[in-house]
C-alpha cells in the first residue's frame, strides 16, 4: 500500500514557525468536535452561557494535558495522536443528566466527574496491567475495519447537516481549496498546511463579507466580533471547577459503555496512526500505554471539570493529508489548546468559526476517516467470503440499528433496569459500538484463518499458505 510521502516523520522536530502553525491547525481540526460536546451537554444540563464558556475551557485544558500524556513514549503510545473530547462519552453522560439534572448543572458535573474518575482509574489498570494489549488477536482489522468505518461515515450529518448545508458556497469553498493545496499544489508548505490555510481563507472571506454587510446576523457564515470584546482575558478556576466529584451506581454503569466504545475505536486509531506515520504496527506494550493513558487523562478530566477523552481519528486523517507525522507537532497543538483553555479571548475567537466553515473541513476529513477503515480492511483477506459477510453485516448494522435503538431507551430501561438497561441502550445508539461489538463477536466466533483475520506475521502467513490445498 502507498503511502502520502512524508514530509516529517513522527521523531523529526521542524523549525519553530511550522511547528507552531502546524500544531495550531491540529488544534483548529480537533476544535469543532471537542466544542460540539459541550455546546451538546451544556444546554441539556441547563448551563448558562458563562457556565457554557467555563465548560469549554476546562475541556479545552482537559484535551491538552491529555494529549501531552498520550504522546509521551514513556506514559502513552508515544504515537502523534491527539486526544479530544468523545462522542462515546454523549449517550451515557445523557443518562446521567436525566437523572441529576434538577439539582442542576453543577451537581450534574460532578456526577459526570466521579464516573470518569473511576471509569478511568477501571480502564488505567487495565491498560497499564498489560492485559489490552493480549486481546490484539481478538480486535483484528476485521473488527478495526467496520469499526472506523463507522466512526467515519456516520459523521456525514454532523458535517453534512449540521454544518456545511448551512451555507455551501463556504463549504464548498473549503473542499475545493483543501483538495487543491494537499492533491493539485507541489508546494510543500502547501501541503503541510491544507486544511489550515483552507480554513483561514474561508474564516477571512466571511469576516470580510460580514464587515461589508454582505452577511447579516442571523447568516450562518456571519462572524460577529462582539463575543471576543466581551469574554475575559485569564480563566484560573481550573481543578474541580463544579465542585467535588461525586459517586453513583448509575452514573458509573452508564459511563461504562463508553469506556467500551472508546477502547476499540482508540486501538484501532493506534493503528491508523502508526500506518499514516510511516511506521510499523504499534507493539503490545505501545497499545497498553495508549490505553493506561486514556484511562488516566479520563480520570484527569473528571478532576478538571471536562468530559472523556479519546484518540481523535480526524488528526490522523490530517496527518494523511499533509504528510506532518511529527510527534513535536502534535505536542504544539496540545501546548496552544492549554494556552487556549487559559485565555478567554482567543477561545472566544476560535469560537466565531461560523459552521459553513467547519461543514467543509468536516467533509473532507470525515471521509478520510472513513477510508481509513476501508484501508484497515487490506491488512485481512478482503478475497475472503467470510470477510465480506462480516464486515457488510456488521457495518450495515452500525448505520440502520441506532436510528432504531436511539428513540426506544424506555424500552430498554424498562426491561433491564434504569442502570443496566441505559448502559445497553448506550452500547446500541452508537455507530462504532455496534460495529465493533457485532464485527467482534462474528470474528471470533465463525471460523477462519490468521491470514483471513489479518493478524498473520510473515512466518504464519507462509505455513498458511502451505497448509492449503492447491486449486
Amino acid at each position: 500500500m502507498a503511502r502520502k510521502q512524508l514530509v516529517y516523520g513522527i521523531n523529526d522536530k521542524p523549525p519553530l514557525p511550522i511547528l507552531v502553525l502546524a500544531g495550531a491547525q491540529h488544534v483548529l481540526t480537533l476544535f469543532g468536535a471537542t466544542t460540539l460536546v459541550p455546546l451538546v451537554l451544556g444546554p441539556a444540563m441547563g448551563m448558562t452561557t458563562a457556565q457554557m464558556g467555563a465548560f469549554i475551557g476546562c475541556v479545552y485544558f482537559g484535551m491538552g494535558i491529555a494529549t501531552l500524556i498520550q504522546t509521551h513514549p514513556k506514559l502513552g503510545s508515544g504515537l502523534p495522536i491527539v486526544q479530544g473530547s468523545s462522542f462515546s462519552f454523549i449517550p451515557p453522560i445523557m443518562t446521567i443528566i436525566g437523572a441529576y439534572k434538577s439539582m442542576g448543572p453543577d451537581v450534574v458535573m460532578q456526577y459526570v466527574g466521579g464516573s470518569l474518575i473511576v471509569g478511568g482509574v477501571a480502564l488505567s489498570a487495565l491498560g497499564y496491567g498489560r492485559l489490552i494489549g493480549r486481546i490484539r488477536k481478538i480486535i483484528t482489522p476485521v473488527v478495526i475495519g467496520p469499526t472506523i468505518m463507522a466512526i467515519g461515515f456516520s459523521l456525514a450529518p454532523t458535517a453534512i447537516q449540521f454544518n456545511a448545508a448551512n451555507y455551501w458556497p463556504v463549504s464548498l469553498l473549503v473542499v475545493v481549496l483543501v483538495f487543491f493545496f494537499s492533491l493539485v499544489s507541489k508546494n510543500k508548505y502547501f501541503n503541510i498546511f491544507a486544511v489550515l490555510g483552507s480554513i483561514v481563507i474561508a474564516y477571512l472571506l466571511c469576516l470580510a463579507l460580514s464587515l461589508a454587510g454582505v452577511f447579516a446576523p442571523g447568516h450562518a457564515a456571519y462572524i460577529n466580533l462582539q463575543s471576543i470584546i466581551d469574554a475575559p482575558w485569564l480563566r484560573l478556576n481550573l481543578f474541580m471547577p463544579w465542585g467535588a466529584p461525586k459517586f453513583s451506581g448509575l452514573a458509573i454503569g452508564a459511563i461504562a459503555a463508553g469506556f467500551f466504545c472508546v477502547m476499540i475505536e482508540s486501538i484501532g486509531d493506534y493503528h491508523n496512526c502508526s500506518y499514516a506515520a510511516g511506521i510499523n504496527d504499534p507493539t503490545v506494550p505501545q497499545i497498553n500505554r495508549g490505553i493506561g493513558a486514556e484511562g488516566m487523562c479520563c480520570a484527569l478530566s473528571g478532576i478538571l471539570g471536562s468530559v472523556g477523552t479519546t484518540s481523535y481519528t480526524e488528526n490522523i486523517g490530517l496527518i494523511g493529508l499533509t504528510g506532518v507525522a511529527s510527534r513535536y507537532v502534535v505536542r504544539a497543538g496540545a501546548v496552544i489548546l492549554i494556552l487556549l483553555s487559559l485565555i478567554g479571548k482567543l477561545g472566544a475567537l476560535i469560537a466565531t468559526m461560523p459552521t459553513p466553515v467547519i461543514g467543509g473541513a468536516y467533509i473532507t476529513l470525515f471521509g478520510t476517516i472513513g477510508a481509513l477503515g476501508i484501508q484497515n480492511l487490506m491488512r485481512a483477506d478482503m478475497g475472503s467470503q467470510r470477510n465480506i459477510l462480516i464486515v457488510g453485516f456488521s457495518f450495515l448494522m452500525a448505520l440502520g440499528l441506532p436510528g432504531w435503538v436511539e428513540p426506544n431507551q424506555a424500552l430498554f430501561t424498562g426491561a433491564l433496569g434504569t442502570t443496566a438497561g441505559g448502559m445497553v441502550w448506550a452500547v446500541l445508539k452508537t455507530p462504532m459500538a455496534v460495529a465493533g461489538v457485532l464485527a467482534a463477536i462474528c470474528d471470533n466466533l465463525i471460523p477462519g484463518t490468521t491470514v483471513e483475520r489479518g493478524i498473520a506475521s510473515g512466518v504464519e502467513e507462509s505455513q498458511e499458505n502451505v497448509k492449503r490445498p492447491r486449486a
